[in-house]
């Protein structure tokens, strides 16, 4: 202890001087994390305006004015403000995932400064100062323990460790793994029992929680695959946008049309080409996941990452609180006569005691029932229950031991009525054991328990029912490797002795009578199991990463059907410290394995690198401050809820409000949908769009007139692409859908098949609407006049769109029964659009600014007969492509 005040220069009893505190805080800083240098609104605000399809949105909204047309114009600038408004609120919550760290940080801490104890700021703290911590306390700076009594700490939020762990001041070798320093506490845990003295170490970014702040700020923000998917998507569009304008503008004046009639056709022609209902659209359907997703306990901050999960391939999931209950449970008892398996997990206080072949409710065996004394009575633990509810207080192990004497029937306050405590001998982690005394008809009952190896090893008879014997050193090894033996099945075992004396003076850990060793379990959660399988089955791989012990590991990786093998590797943390020279080999090694142990935050990171390297999109599970980094590296950071921290809450892209872990396979479903929904309206969208192109193109190579006017071509821009579009969006999906494998996360939204599909829906419905102009006689003397013609060639061409919602559903679909014919909301836009339809013809004013006129029943049919070829002709490309079982790819 002396060294390690002496290195600080320090004085136990004295602290340091305010004029030594003000030189070290001019060094050192305050103790705060550094403050993550934050966009300005402004810059948020901009950034949401650049990428190419919006950009192609403006452009276009600028043409539309230029050309009069404010009702498009208008319609297109909303769009960009929606669109914009909505990735600006989203980006700066996903902001605020620094200043949640801040918080931390605010606490009041007591330090002994110049020979006298006050409370300060925890941020005034500098290293060398001397800070006072009892139970509750939480931790302000890294300390080194100088001065411990009975001192158990939580670090799960920063180690995953599932239990509090002891402390004690004895140096240790240098290169010890963090969850393993046992005279150090870290900046943001908390003391669950004893006080402490420790000297202050590091502060502000120096503390391991500082680091943790630092990747945060090194692990930037960056575009979701679909985010990147849709700007390819509109940087394809820019020389398609050109052609058609030249096209378009010098055939007509070559012809001698109209040059500022071809001019408007142009610009009307390249405003239809740019689907301006795609990024609301698009928005839209994330939003709708979302909400969704907010039914099932699931909370999306980032729109773009319901579509991103859908794609997932690896889920990196922490095993305490997500695979795990997080709340100890007595597993078994090894007693020396036979084994005792209890049932029930959790805080329920139901279970049995299953013992030499017999299920009983309560134990009959006197050593069965001297443990379960023991272990109420050395504890400091409370378990009520009132109105069917438990409530539990103290150390995770003790509550364990608790239940086990409720569900055989032991109470410990009538226990202790009968047996009073007279003292307490705390847990020491010098000794690994704690005592207490019980006032026996004037003798006293000493209650131990403590390691296996102490407790046997200070064992001098064992207990073997109503009676005890020697125990012998041969024995005592037997003992030792049951107990290591029920370590490597991921138990956490306890040893339980006692022993009966005269007076309370003497060591408690003296010719102790061991009664046998119990072994508790963190309990996998029971949605757990059949969740992993179905991820399995849907072509994804779970991994678990934890801080825990690679027995423990393994055990609960097995239970919960991630591995089938005692045989499975288990890879240990530090081998992935040197991740960035590892061989191919190794890398595979790492892709492949399914449970990591003892891992550390940098090895989070390092995991989630080196399967991003090898293409995966990886999900990331966690609740910890640990898990923050990791759950804003990974492709989707998915964070507990309840007892998630703010930090790993705030730096994640969705929230599991129930800790459910089911909810996130629900959530890779909704994805799935949302990404074929989207590859469908945009498949409808830009097909609608090229059959308006093709049916100008085609009419001006065989020299006919405009088939559609440039402000019918904007009406038909807005009509047939919204409503269809967004009511494709709320497509429910196929049935299969989670029986497909995920798909490449480097697939495009439009595939080398949907193309080609896109160009044959586009010639379908061009050659539709070009046959209706035919055949009205619009392009020779003696049938309809050419108002007539241009109206039946408009009405063909809407409805045929609007027909052609239902051409672009899944191919392994049914024909009637599909996940578009079943969404009310394609009825309701149909209805909607074709009500808009009639009156653009009929309605007055709007018939006059369209220039469109009635056409009569033999018009009527003309348009119908001729919108309904593509949808015949559409439906039996998909039910080829369904029987010969042909691709998207």
């Amino acid at each position: 202890m002396s060294d390690v005040l002496g290195q600080r220069g320090v004085s136990k009893d004295e602290g340091l001087t305010e004029e030594e505190v003000e030189r070290r805080r001019e060094r050192f800083g305050p103790n705060e994390l550094h403050e993550v240098e934050q966009r300005r609104w402004l810059e948020v605000l901009i950034s949401q305006f650049t990428g190419v399809i919006v950009l192609l949105l403006a452009v276009a909204a600028v043409a539309a004015f230029v050309m009069g047309d404010v009702i498009e114009g208008t319609a297109v600038l909303a769009v960009l403000v929606i669109n914009g408004a909505i990735g600006f609120v989203t980006e700066m919550r996903a902001i605020r995932s620094m200043e949640s760290l801040q918080e931390m940080t605010e606490i009041e801490t007591r330090v002994r400064r110049a020979g006298d104890d006050q409370e300060i700021p925890a941020e005034d703290l500098v290293p060398g100062d001397i800070v006072i911590l009892d139970a509750g306390d939480i931790v302000p700076a890294d300390l080194r323990v100088i001065d411990p009594s009975r001192l158990q700490v939580d670090e799960s939020a920063l180690t995953g460790e599932s239990v509090p762990v002891g402390k004690t001041s004895d140096p240790l070798d240098e290169d010890v793994p963090l969850a393993e320093r046992e005279n150090m506490l870290y900046k943001g845990t908390y003391l669950t029992r004893g006080t402490a003295e420790a000297v202050v170490v590091a502060t502000g970014p120096d503390t391991e929680l500082g680091q943790i702040s630092a990747s945060l700020q090194e692990t930037g923000e960056k575009k979701t695959p679909l985010q990147e998917k849709l700007d390819d998507l509109g940087q394809k569009l820019v020389p398609l946008l050109l052609v058609v304008a030249a096209i378009v503008l010098v055939s007509g004046w070559l012809r001698g049309q109209d040059l500022f009639l071809m001019v408007e056709t142009a610009i009307a022609l390249a405003v239809a080409t740019v689907p301006e209902g795609l990024p609301i659209v698009a928005t839209l359907v994330l939003a709708r996941g979302m909400w969704r997703m907010a039914d099932r306990n699931a909370l999306i901050s980032n729109l773009a990452s319901v579509e991103t999960l859908g794609s997932t391939t690896v889920i990196c999931t922490d095993k305490t609180g997500t695979l795990t209950e997080n709340k100890m449970t007595v597993a078994a008892y090894e007693l020396a006569n036979g084994s005792v398996e209890v049932t029930g997990t959790g805080l329920d206080t139901d279970g049995t005691f299953q013992h030499g072949g017999q299920e009983r409710d309560e134990p009959q065996d006197p050593a069965m029932q001297e443990a379960l004394k023991v272990g109420v009575l050395c504890n400091n633990a409370s378990v009520t229950e009132e109105d069917g509810e438990v409530n539990v207080t103290g150390d995770p192990m003790e509550v364990a031991l608790l239940i086990a004497g409720m569900k055989g029937g032991l109470d410990r306050d009538d226990l202790l009525e009968s047996l009073p405590e007279t003292w307490e001998v705390s847990f020491d982690p010098a000794v690994k054991m704690m005592a207490t005394y019980h006032d026996s008809d004037g003798r006293y009952t000493v209650a131990v328990k403590g390691a296996p190896e102490e407790v046997i090893d200070s064992s001098s008879r064992v207990v073997t029912g109503e009676d005890s014997r020697e125990l012998s050193a041969t024995e005592k090894d037997e003992w030792i490797e049951q107990s290591e033996r029920m370590a490597e099945d991921g138990l956490r075992v306890l040893g339980l002795a006692r022993k009966n004396v005269d007076r309370t003076a003497g060591s408690p850990y003296e010719d102790l009578s061991l009664i046998g060793l119990v072994g508790l379990i963190d309990p996998p959660r029971e949605e757990v199991r059949p969740t992993i399988q179905r991820c399995q089955d849907a072509g994804m791989r779970v991994v678990m990463v934890t801080g825990d012990h690679a027995g423990t590991a393994k055990n609960i990786a097995r239970s919960v059907g991630l591995v089938d093998s005692d045989d499975t590797e288990v890879i240990e943390g530090r081998e992935l410290d040197d991740v960035e020279n590892l061989t191919q080999a190794e890398r595979d090694r790492f892709v492949n394995a399914s449970v990591f142990a003892r891992v550390n935050p940098a090895n989070k990171l390092d995991l989630i690198d080196v399967h991003q390297a090898a293409g995966s999109i990886v999900a990331m599970t966690g609740d910890g401050v640990n898990d923050a980094p990791a759950l804003k590296r990974a492709d989707i950071g998915v964070a507990m809820g309840q007892r998630g921290t703010q930090v790993a809450r705030e730096a994640s892209d969705m929230i599991l409000q129930d800790d459910n872990f089911e909810s996130i396979y629900h959530a890779v479903r909704e994805g799935r949908i949302i990404f074929s929904n989207i590859r469908k309206f945009v498949l409808y969208l830009m097909s609608c769009n090229v059959s308006e192109l093709l049916v100008i193109l085609i009419a001006a190579l065989l020299g006919f007139p405009l088939p559609l006017l440039p402000l019918q071509i904007l009406f038909l821009n807005v009509v047939t692409d919204i409503f269809p579009a967004f009511a494709l969006g709320a497509c429910g999906g196929s049935s299969d859908i989670m029986d497909r494998p995920p798909r490449d996360p480097e697939e495009p939204i439009m595939t080398r098949t949907n193309w080609t599909e896109l160009g044959l829906f586009g010639v379908l419905i061009s050659a539709a609407v070009i046959g209706a102009f035919a055949i009205g006689g619009g392009m020779y003397p003696g049938g309809m006049d050419t108002d007539e013609a241009v109206t039946i060639s408009f009405l063909t061409l809407a409805f045929a769109q609007l027909w052609h919602v239902f051409n672009v559903r899944d191919v392994t679909s049914g024909l009637v029964r599909n996940e578009v014919t079943e969404n009310l909301y394609v009825w309701g836009a149909l209805g909607l659009s074709s009500v808009i339809l009639v009156g653009a013809v009929y309605l007055p004013g709007i018939s006059l600014a369209l220039s469109t006129t009635p056409i009569g029943f033999e018009g009527w049919l003309l348009v119908f007969g001729m919108s309904l070829l593509p949808l015949v002709l559409g439906q039996i490309e998909r039910e080829f492509r369904r029987r010969f079982g042909t691709s998207d790819s």
